[in-house]
């Protein structure tokens, strides 16, 4: 965004690190670990928790990469409020943020993957040749909840398909 908003690149042109991608898919893993054993507390302390993984992986994965490559990609020993230029504290309100839209960013990426699985021509194959039956539409059921039965739902319509071809 830095580059398009402050030195005019009109094609938004970023560089990131091969790094980052599995960093990335990890601390998500990490936080969708978190969230199924934080679900009884409010929303503002799980995102506080959220934070505290970010924070906890940039520093982590910040320290292995010094260790194996002698630095690291991001350096903050000069910015902010680092600590050993691995994390910097006056982020906390960003990944707060960040914290607090990862339950309704997840809802709806949940709710988009349902319904894709339910457009597939196996499962509506499925559902008509009776071989599998259509989950309960919302509010019946939780949006993770639906997910899952449409996800299982999907795999029994591909293997009825896979058997009625054999």
């Amino acid at each position: 965004m830095s580059a398009a908003l402050f030195q005019g690149d009109g094609h938004a042109t970023a560089k990131t690190y091969l790094w980052m991608h599995p960093i990335y898919g990890a601390t998500a893993l990490g936080l969708e670990f978190l969230h199924d054993r934080l679900r009884f507390l409010p929303r503002p302390l799980r995102a506080l928790a959220y934070t505290a993984v970010i924070f906890g992986a940039e520093f982590a994965t910040g320290w292995l990469l010094r260790k194996a490559l002698g630095r690291c990609p991001w350096d903050y020993e000069k910015q902010g409020w680092n600590v050993s230029g691995l994390i910097r504290l006056d982020y906390a309100p960003f990944w707060y943020a960040a914290g607090l839209l990862f339950e309704p960013a997840r809802e709806a990426l949940l709710r988009v993957t349902s319904e894709a699985l339910r457009q597939t021509p196996e499962y509506r194959h499925a559902v008509e040749a009776g071989s599998v039956s259509p989950p309960p539409r919302p509010p019946a059921v939780s949006t993770e909840q639906n997910a899952g039965e449409t996800a299982e739902n999907f795999l029994r319509a591909e293997e009825a398909e896979h058997k009625a071809a054999s």
